[in-house]
């Protein structure tokens, strides 16, 4: 097994290799027939180091970062060959490719920028962050209870954009010696972007969005229910022939386990068999493309302990949150997973009427958990608040680096 596993891990290391050469000469012709990004012009950046299997970080801000592009010149600074020529195809902001650091102190020595905006907590960052000029903005890819969301790391930034004073509070509750002036409240602008997505029939079925997470890089962070709850879920709910299943897995499922790999298939395979059974069924597998019209689409959600729960709340509508299976978990013992009652594995078989329940009797504490996570949802409310707050930032570091940089007045001055 060992033999297997070691030539399967030198193919995938040779793959990637391949993939990178063919994206380094894809990304140079491409960028060779574009205008370069004009010097002098770039206010906002968006550092981006990651690869395009990381890509679902930033492709949620594309509406709210083309938003501020109209107020402040925006650029993504990206430092991966695929990921670049990814963004290429779909962002709607300039990209620049910097391969190395080298690259990225020569675009930050042309443009005057004042604001860096980072949607992860990568280890790479760090090596933008000692660039003194421009204020380094936080602004995640998601709200959540996790203890992602509260790391130490934190500290490193000028500020930090939160949803609301849920966030807030789990910041200051865990962090020692954080200042809390560096947060911002934007809410969530996502809520505000209306997503293109498939229309699904109008018949009378109850549309289930089930959106599990990834089983994550160790067990303590291992919130999935691909394995735990998928294939006894599915097959509750298509049973029934009055649900309509949308199955939006998280890009990375089944990358560290292979049983994980194994669940995903075995749903994706029950809910195609189901469609070729009935085809009126229409049972979605989505597995590619853009979040956010599912939101819309669905009427109620089953969703495990991570960020597309937060958005999901934002809704108002229905959510079943799972219980992790993994005893090793660490769910957070405040926030929505002690507001919401948690739905197990045991229950999964069940699925169907507990779907119908939640449907029929809304929680009557929703609304007030919305507004405590993230403030007011209001139409165009989070958006609004999003771009003032990228705009205090780029005005308030210019006026910064004004009186910094000013010359030094003479004694008879």
């Amino acid at each position: 097994m060992g033999l297997v596993d070691d030539a399967l891990k030198v193919r995938g290391i040779l793959g990637k290799g391949v993939r990178a050469v063919r994206a380094r000469r894809s990304v140079r012709a491409r960028l060779a027939q574009r205008p370069a990004v004009p010097d002098g012009t770039v206010e906002v950046a968006v550092y981006f180091t990651d690869g395009p299997e990381n890509l679902y970080q930033l492709d949620q801000w594309y509406e709210p970062l083309r938003r501020l592009h109209e107020r402040h010149h925006v650029t993504v600074l990206s430092r991966n060959w695929e990921a670049t020529n990814a963004l290429l195809d779909a962002c709607p902001v300039p990209v620049h490719h910097a391969p190395d650091i080298d690259g990225v102190e020569a675009f930050l020595l042309r443009q005057p920028v004042r604001a860096v905006l980072y949607v992860n907590q990568n280890q790479m960052n760090f090596s933008a962050m000692r660039f003194a000029d421009p204020a380094h903005v936080f602004i995640c890819h998601g709200e959540s209870d996790k203890d992602y969301m509260s790391s130490n790391q934190l500290k490193a930034y000028d500020h930090v954009f939160v949803a609301g004073q849920a966030a807030r509070e789990r910041i200051l509750r865990k962090l020692v010696g954080f200042d809390e002036f560096r947060m911002i409240e934007v809410g969530r602008p996502q809520v505000d972007v209306e997503y293109p997505g498939p229309t699904l029939p109008a018949d009378g079925r109850t549309v289930v969005l089930f959106a599990p997470t990834w089983e994550g890089d160790r067990a303590s962070m291992r919130y999935s229910s691909v394995e735990s709850h998928g294939p006894a879920l599915v097959r509750s709910l298509v049973a029934t022939g009055r649900h309509r299943v949308v199955y939006r897995p998280h890009p990375r499922t089944g990358i560290v386990l292979r049983s994980v790999r194994a669940a995903h298939e075995e749903v994706v395979s029950l809910l195609r068999a189901a469609n070729r059974a009935d085809p009126t069924a229409g049972h979605v597998v989505d597995t590619e493309g853009g979040f956010g019209w599912q939101l819309a689409a669905a009427d109620v959600a089953v969703m495990d302990v991570s960020a597309v729960a937060y958005d999901w709340l934002a809704t108002a509508k229905p959510l079943l949150l799972t219980r992790p299976a993994e005893p090793r978990a660490v769910v957070p013992d405040v926030g929505l997973t002690t507001e919401t009652e948690l739905f197990p594995a045991a229950s999964a078989g069940r699925a169907a009427e507990a779907v119908d329940a939640a449907v029929a009797h809304p929680s009557d504490t929703h609304a007030a958990l919305v507004r405590h996570y993230f403030g007011d949802t209001s139409p165009g409310a989070s958006m609004t608040r999003f771009l003032d707050a990228c705009d205090e930032v780029v005005t308030s570091r210019a006026a910064a680096l004004a009186v910094r940089d000013a010359p030094p007045t003479s004694p008879e001055g």
